[in-house]
């Protein structure tokens, strides 16, 4: 029986490869019958049975995973690499299992319709449409500082609990009135990573385990991060799975909510990005609009620079090669770089 179950299993892993590519092919599909149909019930499901849970069970389901494997190969040289042909079936088996739970639970929205084309907005823009809309973050960044910062040379302080945090970002999708975007999120799923320092070192703010539905944010990063990193994760919990989707659903959540706070974290996180496109079209031009940020606000971005350059090492550079090639895999073509096409979502949408 067992054996029946090892061939069957393996067998199935092509045909997984092959609906992935018909899929691909077919993103209405995904979009219809499983981002807006079968998603939208399994995932709030998945929240009901783990919200309530106070540590996060996809992080328990990681390290269950990772002994299974270490186990397996401990075995493998344990018998001297003997009944290969066994083993090779037991490691194919268990691959197309997890490749199946993977995209069943979560993973199939990586094949959904594009969300400019949901939203209906080009992704070209022009560099006076990128200056314009840069000009008019740092003109809101500027005096949304005033009102929070106790002068213009001191950054905006956070002086919150992440719990509070978490509740404000949580009720911002509650509350939100966006007619645009498809946000039924109805339970709060977000957890601290029981991996935040290894997060840390990777250069990763959170992620959302697909297995489970969780989102899970690195509870170590500066608070002033932690609303647009907690409306990014959520952004994934809700289906839209590519980084750039993700970062401009946190800037349009962050941004509209009526707290302050929340705002002064969405606009400098879509400045932030605003700049560096514009740094690749106009240096010059870019570090003219970056002086004319008040100095606190760069006091912000130093506090995020430096708590990631107290982490930068070896591991990164790996953790980075890694899910860049991730990405790509995934229908992201352009890997970590997919990160910065926010800035066509963001440009066309406020148009």
């Amino acid at each position: 029986m067992k054996n029946i179950t090892l061939n069957c299993l393996a067998l199935f892993f092509p045909f997984q490869l092959l609906l992935i590519y018909v899929l691909k092919q077919n993103p209405a599909w995904v979009e219809t019958y499983y981002s807006e149909g079968f998603f939208l019930v399994s995932s709030q499901l998945q929240h009901y049975l783990t919200s309530w849970i106070p540590f996060s069970l996809g992080d328990l389901f990681y390290s269950a995973l990772v002994l299974i494997i270490v186990v397996w190969i401990f075995r493998l040289i344990k018998s001297r690499f003997r009944k290969l042909g066994t083993r090779f079936l037991e490691a194919m088996a268990f691959v197309s299992l997890i490749y199946f739970l993977f995209h069943l639970f979560w993973g199939f929205n990586y094949y959904r319709l594009p969300l400019h084309k949901s939203l209906g907005i080009s992704t070209e823009y022009t560099k006076a449409e990128l200056y314009e809309f840069t000009c008019d973050l740092i003109q809101k960044t500027n005096d949304l500082h005033a009102e929070l910062a106790e002068n213009d040379s001191v950054k905006v302080d956070y002086k919150f609990k992440q719990g509070q945090l978490q509740q404000w970002v949580f009720e911002a999708y509650t509350n939100s009135t966006n007619e645009d975007l498809k946000i039924p999120y109805r339970v709060e799923n977000l957890k601290k990573s029981l991996f935040s320092l290894p997060l840390s070192y990777g250069g990763f703010s959170g992620y959302v385990n697909p297995f489970t539905n969780e989102g899970q944010y690195n509870y170590k990063i500066p608070k002033y991060k932690l609303p647009t990193t907690m409306a990014h994760e959520i952004g994934h919990q809700l289906g839209y799975s590519k980084e750039n989707e993700a970062n401009f659903i946190a800037s349009v959540i962050t941004m509209q909510d009526e707290n302050r706070f929340l705002q002064y974290s969405g606009l400098t996180f879509a400045l932030k990005y605003s700049l560096n496109d514009m740094y690749k079209k106009d240096p010059l031009l870019s570090e003219a609009l970056i002086a004319e940020l008040r100095p606190g606000v760069l006091k912000n971005y130093k506090e995020v620079q430096e708590f990631w350059q107290a982490y930068t090492g070896p591991v990164e550079l790996v953790m980075e090669t890694v899910y860049g090639n991730y990405l790509k895999v995934n229908n992201q073509p352009l890997g970590m770089k997919s990160y910065d096409y926010v800035v066509a979502l963001l440009v066309n949408y406020y148009q």
